[in-house]
């Protein structure tokens, strides 16, 4: 694997892989409610990832693509493709929105704070570092994910070595896991899930994946890339999965898994674990908020600086739902739009994998 396919599959990881996903609360909800089966779920997750991200990557390799928008085009065609871009945008805002309830829920188990000053905080630094345009922090905020994917694999594989509880034991209290709705009822099988729980994430990480195996010449090096940060998601998700059902005795009403497992530990590990997921939500709102207000102003003028904050207020008011809640709800509804995408990704995959760079390019040229 060149250095281009490394670059997509690192990019690929790092926009599904935020503070949500570090908390555990996804995972949880979406798998570890359903069991022992809910790791067969985390696997039909880990093959879609790797399938969905070498063929968005292929696809805009062949088709050079600047924006994610001519992806959308190709696949929707023009009046479609921007239907499903402003629904796409709709739900990338709620993803912030669930951010903010996820600050307020990790300071607020943590340190004990009031849900609603953790939220509030989040929501002045979003509002910060769009309207004063403090590229630096972000740039910054990046170095954490390493550390972030090290701490949550170090404290899975370590709870998963200590867990004592027995299979039966672990099942019994998994029947009691609140699992994910979907249309005001319980999914009712770790299949469908597991499917749900892919088609959510590629909605969220589809547009920079566009964009960046856009960037890349060679259409079988983004391909590679791709299907390697899918692997690696899948990797990542099967283990979380694995930690959270070994330990779910202790993880009953708890809303950040992770921090709880950290907690148990040391500490002084909850604290850095803590920091961490700040730092991954901070990063995660700020790029949805960025995009949502993008789709009604230029980024930088003033015009864009009052609607990021009046966006962000708004949010911060949604968010008082409750993190719990708001994944619940809204991350499934985005899965509706993923498997929209997953059914015309696989569509155009078979109708233009063998159209040339230069067919693709003046379809796109075209649409656009």
């Amino acid at each position: 694997m060149n250095k281009h396919s490394l670059q997509i599959a690192l990019a690929y990881m790092s926009v599904v892989i935020g503070g949500g996903f570090a908390s555990g609360n996804e995972v949880l909800q979406f798998f570890s409610g359903y069991g022992v089966a809910g790791v067969a779920g985390s696997v039909i997750s880990a093959v879609l990832f790797a399938f969905l991200g070498m063929q968005i990557a292929r696809i805009s390799s062949v088709m050079q693509a600047a924006s994610h928008k001519q992806v959308l085009y190709i696949m929707f065609g023009k009046q479609a493709g921007l239907v499903v871009d402003l629904i796409l945008s709709f739900f990338l805002y709620g993803v912030g929105v669930v951010m903010l309830a996820g600050a307020g829920s990790t300071l607020a188990q943590q340190f004990g704070l009031a849900p609603l000053i953790g939220s509030v905080l989040m929501t002045v630094l979003v509002i910060g570092t769009l309207c004063l345009n403090v590229r630096g922090i972000i740039n910054l905020i990046s170095v954490v994910m390493p550390f972030l994917l090290v701490l949550v694999l170090a404290i899975m594989v370590y709870s998963i070595y200590t867990s004592s509880a027995a299979v039966e034991e672990l099942t019994q209290v998994a029947t009691e896991v609140p699992v994910i709705t979907f249309l005001g009822a319980d999914v009712p099988h770790w299949a469908l899930s597991g499917l749900l729980y892919a088609s959510f994430n590629i909605a969220v990480g589809f547009p920079m994946l566009a964009v960046i195996g856009g960037l890349i010449k060679s259409p079988k090096a983004a391909a590679r890339g791709g299907m390697a940060g899918g692997l690696g998601l899948g990797f990542l998700i099967i283990l979380l999965n694995i930690g959270l059902f070994t330990n779910l005795d202790k993880l009953q009403g708890v809303e950040i898994p992770t921090l709880m497992l950290a907690q148990n530990i040391h500490p002084w590990l909850a604290v850095l674990l803590s920091i961490a997921l700040v730092c991954m939500i901070y990063s995660t709102a700020v790029g949805m908020f960025f995009a949502f207000s993008a789709r009604f102003a230029a980024p930088e003028t003033n015009r864009f600086k009052v609607l990021s904050a009046v966006f962000a207020v708004v949010g911060l008011g949604l968010s008082q739902v409750g993190f719990t809640k708001l994944v619940g709800t809204v991350y499934p509804m985005l899965g509706v739009v993923g498997l929209v995408l997953i059914i015309a990704i696989a569509a155009s995959w078979i109708r233009t994998r063998n159209h040339s760079a230069e067919e693709l390019a003046s379809e796109a040229k075209r649409l656009s």
